[in-house]
């Protein structure tokens, strides 16, 4: 009882540390932030929590719930940094909770920790956690909603459809119509009880919950409001090159494994699992059906597969539950945790869109030890190998969070330059960083090279100075 209690103090210390530090050592980060977090610091301003306005003009491309999350933070007297990324921090880490909850229902207490401390040391859950888009909120309630729509272990309780619908619209209010999407295996996987979803409670709680929002925001603002979310956005994004984020069919493939780092090499166990139970099954579809969506799409970024990352940890964890020889499939897992400095030291070139050189001798070198670390933990400390490994996880994520922010501060961040300079005109830079300077000032700023046009040429006459 002693050594359990340890471990889920030590777990909660370690996710706490994880997520809810280190939400301002680096600025708004890249475009999508500093926009997001600029309307929902507007809607929090102005007291419009119907329309979503960047700079005063009306922004129709997503929906409202991350701006409301992110105006409750202003209102709340948090600063520019943290008001937007404290609460997808909280809401992250009650989902882990919530995911454990609902885990040891469905499948059992062992399955539900291996998961939930699998997504919780992901890099891709923890990276996006870390700033305020849409990612990991759509990710949260959409996954939840997948998780109350899977029968109970527990004397096959019938799923809880109801409160799984609730979920599905609070993801439709987070991104629109991609989750409704990503639903439908299970709506055809349960083909038989179509009348429980649509002709009854489930149906009306739904709509209870998304259209007020969406009425208001027609009401207010007419059906260009419905033409740019639905129309331009939704199907706009799908099959044209309009967003330049056109990337190759096979793009998620590495990108998924990015995203699962390190525990990646255990998607093997995870396909091993699929034939275990029907909610295996269910969770596998939703998986294989969002990777193949997600890959037609013209448009590509890597946060739109995050909703698949915590059923794949599910897999993963009942293949890894079901092991015989489950020490060893952590070898691999602890070993990719030796990419960790070779990641501190290209990540920050990365994201300022340089030139990168890998340092193949310290890669090489970090996975050697890490491998060696993993052989002797998976064969003298059996017992306790999966806690070890999530230990180590922890530490080496929390380290690279240390060495990295700073650095990606200035590479990647308007932050430094508003701080040094507060200019009045946005500079030929990176993308992102106009956005950024102009959140950080509280105004759209001019591009630089529009105002050197406009300026009063220089004729010699003028002193110098």
């Amino acid at each position: 009882m002693f050594v359990g209690s340890a471990a889920i103090a030590g777990a909660i210390v370690g996710i706490a540390a994880l997520y809810l530090t280190g939400l301002t050592r680096m600025g708004m980060y890249s475009t999508d932030e500093p926009r997001y977090a600029a309307i929902g610091r507007a809607m929090a301003q102005s007291g419009d929590w119907i329309t979503p306005r960047l700079w005063g003009d009306p922004w129709f491309e997503k929906p409202a719930l991350l701006y409301w999350m992110t105006a409750s933070g202003f209102r709340l007297g948090l600063s520019p940094d943290l008001a937007p990324r404290l609460p997808v921090a909280l809401l992250s880490v009650a989902f882990l909770a919530c995911f454990w909850l609902r885990l040891r229902r469905v499948f059992d207490a062992r399955i539900a920790a291996f998961a939930t401390l699998m997504l919780a040391t992901t890099g891709g859950w923890l990276a996006y956690s870390h700033v305020a888009v849409m990612d990991v909120p759509l990710s949260a309630f959409f996954s939840m909603a997948v998780l109350f729509s899977l029968r109970s272990s527990e004397n096959s309780v019938e799923p809880n459809r109801v409160v799984a619908a609730i979920l599905l619209a609070l993801a439709v209010l987070t991104k629109s119509l991609p989750p409704l999407i990503l639903f439908l295996p299970v709506l055809v996987l349960d083909l038989n009880n179509w009348r429980r979803w649509f002709l009854s409670w489930p149906i009306a709680a739904f709509l209870a919950v998304v259209l007020p929002w969406h009425l208001a925001g027609i009401m207010r603002n007419g059906w260009q409001f419905f033409y740019v979310l639905f129309i331009e956005q939704q199907f706009g994004r799908f099959f044209n090159s309009s967003r330049q984020h056109v990337q190759p069919w096979w793009f998620y493939g590495p990108v998924f494994l990015l995203l699962l780092f390190p525990w990646f090499p255990l998607l093997a166990l995870g396909a091993r699992s699929i034939k275990e139970s029907e909610n295996t099954r269910w969770l596998a579809a939703i998986v294989g059906f969002g990777l193949v969506f997600f890959s037609a799409s013209i448009n590509k970024l890597p946060g739109y597969v995050l909703p698949m990352v915590p059923a794949t940890c599910v897999l993963m964890a009942v293949g890894l539950a079901h092991a015989t020889r489950r020490e060893r499939w952590l070898i691999a897992p602890i070993a990719m945790l030796g990419g960790l400095p070779v990641a501190a030291t290209i990540l920050p070139g990365v994201v300022a869109h340089h030139a990168v050189q890998i340092p193949w001798a310290l890669a090489a070198l970090g996975l050697t030890v890490a491998a060696a670390v993993g052989v002797s933990i998976a064969f003298w400390l059996r017992p306790r190998a999966f806690t070890i490994a999530i230990a180590l996880a922890v530490g080496g994520l929390l380290c690279l969070e240390i060495a990295i922010f700073p650095a990606l501060d200035k590479a990647g961040s308007a932050r430094t330059l508003w701080t040094a300079s507060h200019p009045d005109c946005a500079p030929l830079l990176a993308r992102g960083m106009p956005d950024g300077l102009s959140y950080y000032s509280e105004k759209r700023l001019p591009d630089c090279a529009i105002v050197d046009k406009n300026a009063t040429p220089f004729t010699g006459n003028e002193q110098r100075h």
